[in-house]
C-alpha cells in the first residue's frame, strides 16, 4: 500500500490543525487527523456549484459569493457554468488552504484562481456577508460539515439564526444561498425557511459510486416570511 505523505499543515484562528496529504495520485485535507476532503470525492461540491449558478448562465453582472475554497472544487465547477463577465468572491479564513491551491505542483485549483473573474479574501465570510448587504445573486457555503458536524468551532455562528439572517440579506432579491452538509438537518432547514428563503434540500453522494451522502440546503430569498411565522427584528431589517 502506498504511503500518505504530509505536504503540508496549518492552524485554523481557533486551533484546528489542518494538514494536506498526498495518496496515490489523491489529495486530501485532514482536520485534526480526520479525512475533511478528498480529490477523489467531490460529487457534492460540484454539485453545490451546480444547484446556484445554472439558473444564472443568462443573467449579466452575476455577482458570487463562495464561503471556504476547500480543494477547489465548488469555485472550479461555478466557473464553468458562470459566464464571462461575472465576478466570483472566495472568502477562506485559511490562508494556507489558499498557498496550496495556488501552488502548481498540485492539481487543485491553481488554474481557477488566476481567472480574472475571481477575487480572493483571505478571511472569515461572515465579515463578507456583513460588510457587503444586497451584493450577492448567490452564495455557497462549505466552511465545515453542517450546522451540528463543526470541525472548527469558529464557524457554528454561519448555522445560527443570526448567521443566517446575516446572510440572507446579503443577498439581492431573489438571490440564492446554499449550504454545504455532510448530514441531514431537520432543525437546520427550519431555520431557513423562517428566514425567508423558499428551501429545497438535496441528498447527493460524495462519488457517482461509491461514498458517503452529503446534504445540501438551496434557499431562494423571497422577501416575505415563511407561513405561520413571525418575523423577528433582524427579519424585518432585510
Amino acid at each position: 500500500m502506498k504511503p500518505f505523505r504530509r505536504l503540508g499543515e496549518a492552524n485554523a484562528p481557533d486551533g484546528t490543525l489542518l494538514a494536506l496529504f498526498e495518496h496515490d495520485g489523491a489529495y486530501v485535507i485532514r482536520v485534526n487527523g480526520v479525512e475533511l476532503m478528498s480529490t477523489r470525492r467531490h460529487q457534492s461540491e460540484d454539485a453545490l456549484a451546480e444547484q446556484v449558478c445554472t439558473p444564472l448562465q443568462a443573467k449579466p453582472g452575476v455577482r458570487v459569493l463562495i464561503g471556504g475554497l476547500g480543494l477547489g472544487f465548488t469555485l472550479k465547477r461555478a466557473l464553468e457554468l458562470l459566464p464571462a463577465d461575472a465576478r466570483v468572491v472566495i472568502a477562506e479564513l485559511v490562508g494556507q488552504v489558499i498557498t496550496w491551491n495556488r501552488n502548481p505542483e498540485y492539481p487543485l485549483a491553481h488554474e481557477a484562481l488566476l481567472d480574472p473573474r475571481v477575487e480572493v479574501i483571505h478571511g472569515d465570510v461572515a465579515r463578507v456577508l456583513k460588510t457587503q448587504q444586497g451584493v450577492f445573486d448567490a452564495i455557497m457555503l462549505d466552511v465545515d460539515n453542517g450546522a451540528e458536524s463543526f470541525t472548527t468551532k469558529g464557524n457554528a455562528h454561519l448555522y445560527r439564526t443570526v448567521g443566517i439572517h446575516t446572510a440572507v440579506a446579503a443577498l439581492r432579491p431573489a438571490g440564492r444561498i446554499a449550504y454545504w452538509s455532510a448530514t441531514d438537518d431537520a432543525s437546520f432547514e427550519t431555520m431557513l425557511r423562517h428566514s425567508g428563503l423558499e428551501v429545497t434540500v438535496t441528498r447527493v453522494r460524495a462519488h457517482a459510486t461509491s461514498g458517503p451522502w452529503h446534504t445540501l440546503f438551496v434557499g431562494q430569498r423571497t422577501d416575505r416570511p415563511a407561513p405561520g411565522s413571525r418575523l423577528s427584528a433582524a427579519q424585518r431589517e432585510l
